[in-house]
């Protein structure tokens, strides 16, 4: 009998089994397939080399301009794919997280299948000739359970859905498609569609939302839009929905060979204002957002509810069953990894001590590795002008040297600010390096830090971190905490240097 079971290996479940020990509980942790979670297996890591790829070609294309010269590299989209499988293999050689957990005293059941309780304290799992049960059964029993089991990709409902792939299936493809159909405008989609592109693929973005990234700042929609057709990817935004995947017709598989530019295998036909548009493509990705991973665990038998394809958990992560708690992406709250393991490290706790700690996601930085990337923390514009009076100003990547040195002069960074205590209510960037940049705003709203101290911070130069003391300081002036003499107030607008005073 275990004091805590912790279903799933990935982030959440690594977390919260370790800290758990921390508190002194006897710990198992049930994994049905490989430890490290979607992020490290197919989702955000083997992204990221795409993304690191998608780079490499982009910057390949100023050789001249820097005085190199040599053949332009091309895709091998079959080593491309060797290459994940490397960096995947290195992340767990890595992170060591069987020997981490055995070490720490955590009993690891690994590779075991699906799991599925028989009641609220009883767990049936296939055994493993790598792990084998303690008493030889199929069943592990606890007093408490933490569901950290993670999520998959949805996949839609309509005819020839099937044909459909999903961001998990890119990496089994034999080839990569000269012509794509992504469905889905959010951060998956913006993703793929951007490497995809700069691969060399013929693009197509669809959504039934009114602009791509529909939960970023308005203003970071219309860049990241503006940015893409630019580099070629077609969108269309406020579709009606897709009616149907077909295999393309024979007719339509026209040859190169014929002198006629080839179709794509596939026909893919949605609606827009109550017409049917249909269009030839090699692939088709949806990428339509996430769903927990419920359907094999048996969760009626445990008394726990679900709603919408989640986990329904109340602040303090405690499921309907008042002993079993959950964390991550099986419950819908925040689906990114820095938010799994937060509520872990809570649902530990609660479960092992039991207290009522509750998880808010409030300060969480996020974003996108696209080019240009996006980055954002807090609140939008709108939300902030909905809840008080807030000063807002926006810096150009143009007005930072380091753009103009790098020839990325490309986006923007956007602070909101409360007027009346100067608070940071949020921040989004859009431009090179977006992701890292934001950390610099987030660190500074985890401290409760106000814009006149983000204003003071002597960011090192040249680096595109600078945008945001340039940012701050714009509205330190703007909100009269600067002194300033009366000329240059006359001037209004002016630009301020990145080295300039910081004294009011």
């Amino acid at each position: 009998m275990f004091d805590l079971i912790i279903l799933g290996g990935g982030p959440a479940g690594v977390t919260a089994a370790l800290r758990a020990r921390e508190l002194g509980a006897k710990v198992a942790l049930v994994e049905r397939g490989q430890l490290g979670g979607t992020c490290t297996n197919d989702g955000c890591a083997p992204t990221r080399v795409l993304a690191k790829t998608a780079r490499l070609l982009r910057d390949a294309k100023k050789f001249d301009e820097y005085g190199l010269e040599g053949e332009r590299p091309r895709l091998n989209w079959e080593r491309l794919l060797a290459r994940t499988h490397y960096v995947v293999n290195a992340l767990h050689e890595k992170k060591q997280l069987i020997g981490h957990l055995q070490a720490s005293g955590v009993e690891t059941f690994v590779n075991v299948g699906d799991a599925r309780f028989v009641d609220a304290h009883t767990l049936a799992i296939r055994p493993s000739p790598l792990t084998p049960l303690p008493t030889g059964e199929g069943n592990l029993r606890a007093e408490k359970f933490i569901l950290c089991a993670g999520g998959h990709a949805r996949r839609l409902d309509f005819p020839g859905a099937e044909l459909a792939l999903t961001h998990s299936d890119v990496w089994t493809l034999k080839a990569l498609p000269q012509r794509v159909a992504i469905v889905g405008g959010a951060a998956t989609g913006c993703q793929l569609a951007s490497v995809l592109n700069e691969f060399g693929a013929e693009v197509t973005l669809l959504d039934v939302a009114p602009r791509i990234l529909p939960t970023e700042d308005i203003e970071t929609s219309s860049v990241m839009r503006q940015a893409f057709e630019a580099r070629g990817i077609r969108i269309e935004t406020g579709i009606g929905g897709i009616k149907e995947i077909r295999e393309a017709r024979d007719e339509k598989r026209e040859t190169r060979s014929e002198g006629r530019e080839a179709r794509g295998e596939k026909e893919l036909i949605y609606t827009r204002d109550a017409r049917e548009i249909s269009l030839d493509v090699d692939a088709v990705i949806v990428a339509v957002g996430w769903i927990g991973n419920i359907e094999t665990l048996n969760l009626d038998a445990a008394g726990v509810k679900t709603e919408r394809g989640y986990v329904v958990v109340n602040d303090a992560l405690q499921t309907t069953a008042p002993n079993i708690f959950a964390a991550g992406d099986i419950t819908g709250r925040m689906m990114l990894v820095q938010g799994a393991m937060t509520e872990a490290l809570i649902a530990a706790e609660n479960a092992v001590r039991n207290t009522s700690n509750e998880s808010h996601h409030v300060i969480v930085p996020h974003g996108g590795f696209t080019d240009p990337e996006y980055g954002s923390v807090g609140l939008t514009e709108q939300q902030a002008r909905e809840k008080l009076d807030c000063v807002v100003a926006t810096v150009l990547y143009s007005e930072i040297d380091r753009a103009v040195i790098d020839d990325e002069p490309e986006g923007f960074c956007k602070l909101i600010v409360a007027r009346a205590t100067q608070e940071i209510l949020g921040a989004h960037v859009v431009g090179e390096q977006a992701l890292e940049v934001i950390q610099v705003v987030a660190a500074a709203m985890q401290a409760n830090a106000r814009v006149n101290d983000l204003a003071r911070l002597e960011i090192a130069y040249p680096t595109y971190c600078a945008v945001v003391g340039l940012v701050a300081r714009r509205i330190v002036r703007e909100m009269g905490m600067m002194r300033t003499g009366a000329e240059w107030k006359e001037l209004g607008q002016m630009r301020g240097a990145e080295w300039e005073s910081k004294e009011e």
